[in-house]
């Protein structure tokens, strides 16, 4: 399987000597989510280099304990490249170099069941379910009740993708990403997800009310939940100065920032609330 660009998980951050490469990583992953995933690194000259985010001490054979007892961190994980490298030489010979972006494996798989299987569903299935919301209005002949502008960020999971961008006019941000399902929290994968309140503070409580009306005149199955360990595009905005009324919501995904899960019943939820909050005047 060949990697995309829209897994980005990384940055090459050293050329080591024994011709192996060290990450920087992009977003916030916990590095056993990905030891063992296969990865595409795209060189500055156009080229992509398969390989794999493995342990520095992956081998039990040869390392014994230590390859089951390292600390998780940056300092303990490293890109085997697929090409025959044994230096620092050898491995800038193929083009690689500090700074090439390292994309990872996204595995996507979609069960008979209705569940959806793959790295980066956040943002992804936010995504979809924008552009599910807006064919469907646009094959029933429909309009947005308000001038809409459809911002999406590239910068998203590193803090301030909503920071710009956004019609000076603009009165209501509503932001569209994921809601963490698991431990104790609220959100499930089949329901749309609906922000109270994440690390950032809570979101404005006139929009959350509309968001709740809409879904519940509607029939739309949602879930109201609190992050401890979330930031959104909308706070990224207020934070840069933007004043205007944000809210927050999104289908329900699993083990977030690992190997994701959602599915398709979320998805069509958070559609069906992004086009009734379109289409509300």
């Amino acid at each position: 399987m060949t990697a995309h660009v829209d897994t980005l998980g990384g940055i090459v951050a050293e050329v080591k000597s024994s011709g192996r490469l060290k990450i920087s990583q992009l977003g916030g992953w916990a590095w056993g989510s990905v030891e063992g995933e296969g990865v595409t690194i795209f060189t500055q000259g156009g080229q992509a280099v398969r390989g794999t985010i493995i342990p520095c001490k992956a081998s039990v054979h040869i390392y014994g304990s230590d390859a089951r007892e390292f600390k998780r961190d940056d300092n303990n994980y490293e890109v085997r490249v697929d090409a025959r490298t044994g230096s620092a030489e050898d491995t800038r010979a193929l083009g690689l170099e500090v700074g090439d972006f390292i994309a990872f494996d996204p595995r996507v798989e979609v069960s008979d069941t209705g569940f959806i299987r793959s790295r980066h569903l956040d943002d992804k299935a936010g995504v979809a379910c924008i552009y599910a919301a807006v064919k469907a209005l646009s094959a029933a002949g429909l309009q947005p009740a308000q001038r809409t502008t459809i911002h999406i960020s590239h910068y998203e999971e590193v803090g301030h993708g909503g920071a710009s961008g956004f019609p000076a006019d603009m009165a209501e941000l509503l932001t569209v990403d994921m809601a963490a399902a698991g431990g104790s929290q609220n959100s499930d994968e089949f329901s749309c997800g609906i922000w109270a309140k994440d690390a950032g503070g809570p979101y404005h409580i006139d929009m959350k009310r509309k968001l709740v009306r809409l879904a519940a005149q509607a029939g739309i199955p949602y879930k109201l939940d609190i992050y401890p360990y979330y930031g959104s595009d909308g706070e990224a905005f207020w934070r840069a100065g933007g004043d205007v009324i944000v809210g927050l919501i999104g289908p329900g995904v699993d083990a977030s920032h690992h190997y994701e899960r959602t599915h398709v019943d979320s998805l069509v939820a958070s559609a069906q609330l992004i086009a009734e909050y379109l289409l509300d005047d």
